[in-house]
């Protein structure tokens, strides 16, 4: 079940501060002292980050559920659980051993306060009046959340793309409260290629006209179309190339007919568009292809559980991290950690590519901490960490269980995906 805690007046690091920041959390297994893992999710993730009572495993709980901890009636973030795979009872994240938290971000929709969320000053949704958030901000409310729970360090923190940002941010910040840290497919800092696409997919969500400056909430439209381009660009990324022409190729869809003109419907709506304000005008002469049918299906349904607003802060929570910012490099940012690293990173992954990661591995080294650098040979893309849990979840739990440099790798980086098998 999904929790909710009150943490009060908030400060953000924009110097801006909400009446209220409500934080929505699940937990799992049992806390005995000293067996907490914290897992940060990606940009529309949320806290259902495992699946429930499976093998008696106990629903909800911590360390110190306190009367302000309540069900929360928070909206269902993905069809399943994220990342059900990796955590679990006899799972890579065995929850009979470790008690693992997942919290949705400040600046989100799945319960944790967020644009869409009534002012409590105004009794009106916050909409752009909401503060800018940080990656610092995330990972303030999850340090203030785990201060409700009792929980003073945690044997690891986790976290994958942005959730990898948000695990760096935790051993900069909090380092004493860290033993290990495990950042997935991620990199210290954004560069100017994906900078260029999430400003272009937030585009798309300003430029709608029912975004409305981010006051739409209310009787009128959502900008649905906006969200869904951006939507759709967010899963351009996800891919590598290699594993898109082997999914998609250029074939063809289908068609319920021949020919598929504007405003007409077709397998995913107008003009092979879900959202489109009046289809694609050249559809009735050419193939509605794969790629796009999987585009424009995950494209509606993102646009029916994620809030627009949400998606622009998040991004723009993405774009702005930096590891070495106020500190002469990353190295120096790392410093004063003195505990673990397993970085993971994926071949195919031109989002946070192998390179970036062995940079980071080679800042943690400078710093003095103990690094493996793990590189999983996988041609899905950034999305491998999501898609290929065995390939990630044996090495995350060979380095909880056996420590610094899991099977004797010495901090080198593994080029080979069954090293931890």
């Amino acid at each position: 079940m999904t929790r909710t805690v009150d943490l009060g007046r908030f400060e953000f690091e924009c110097g801006e501060s909400i009446p209220r920041l409500a934080v929505a959390y699940e937990t799992y297994g049992d806390y005995d002292g000293s067996n907490a893992v914290l897992v940060c999710h990606a940009l529309t993730g949320g806290p259902h980050v495992a699946s429930r009572r499976e093998d008696g495993e106990r629903s909800g709980g911590g360390a110190d559920d306190g009367d302000d901890s309540t069900g929360g009636d928070v909206p269902d973030d993905q069809a399943s659980a994220w990342w059900a795979a990796v955590v679990g009872p006899g799972r890579y994240l065995d929850t009979h051993e470790q008690f693992v938290v997942c919290a949705n971000v400040p600046g989100s929709c799945y319960g944790t306060t967020g644009p869409a969320s009534t002012n409590p000053e105004t009794g009106r949704p916050y909409g752009p009046e909401f503060p800018p958030v940080t990656v610092g901000d995330w990972t303030r409310a999850q340090a203030a959340l785990l201060d409700h729970l009792g929980i003073d360090r945690l044997q690891a923190v986790v976290g994958g793309s942005v959730g990898g940002m948000n695990v760096l941010e935790w051993i900069r910040r909090y380092p004493d409260r860290v033993e290990r840290a495990i950042p997935v497919a991620t990199a210290p800092r954004l560069d100017a290629q994906m900078l260029a696409l999430n400003a272009t997919a937030r585009r798309a969500i300003t430029g709608d006209p029912a975004y409305n400056g981010g006051r739409y909430y209310g009787d009128g439209p959502d900008p649905d179309h906006g969200l869904a381009v951006a939507r759709r660009i967010g899963h351009v990324t996800y891919l590598s190339k290699g594993s898109m022409e082997r999914r998609f190729g250029r074939r063809s869809a289908g068609r319920d007919s021949d020919e598929v003109g504007p405003g007409e419907a077709g397998p995913a709506g107008p003009g092979g568009d879900p959202t489109g304000p009046g289809g694609d005008p050249t559809a009735r002469a050419f193939d509605y292809r794969d790629v796009e049918s999987y585009l424009d299906h995950n494209a509606g349904t993102f646009v029916d559980r994620f809030d627009a607003n949400s998606y622009v802060y998040l991004s723009r929570a993405m774009d702005e991290y930096d590891l070495a910012r106020d500190h002469d490099s990353d190295a120096d940012a790392l410093d004063g950690f003195d505990g673990d690293v397993l970085l993971v990173s994926f071949t195919g992954d031109w989002h946070f590519p192998v390179e970036r990661s062995e940079r980071l591995a080679a800042a943690f080294r400078r710093a003095g901490v103990e690094t493996t650098h793990h590189v999983v040979d996988s041609d899905y893309g950034h999305d491998a960490f999501l898609v290929e849990p065995d390939e990630v979840g044996p090495a995350i739990r060979s380095f909880l269980e056996e420590g610094r440099h899991p099977e004797g790798t010495g901090g080198q980086a593994p080029v080979h995906a069954g090293l931890f098998r």
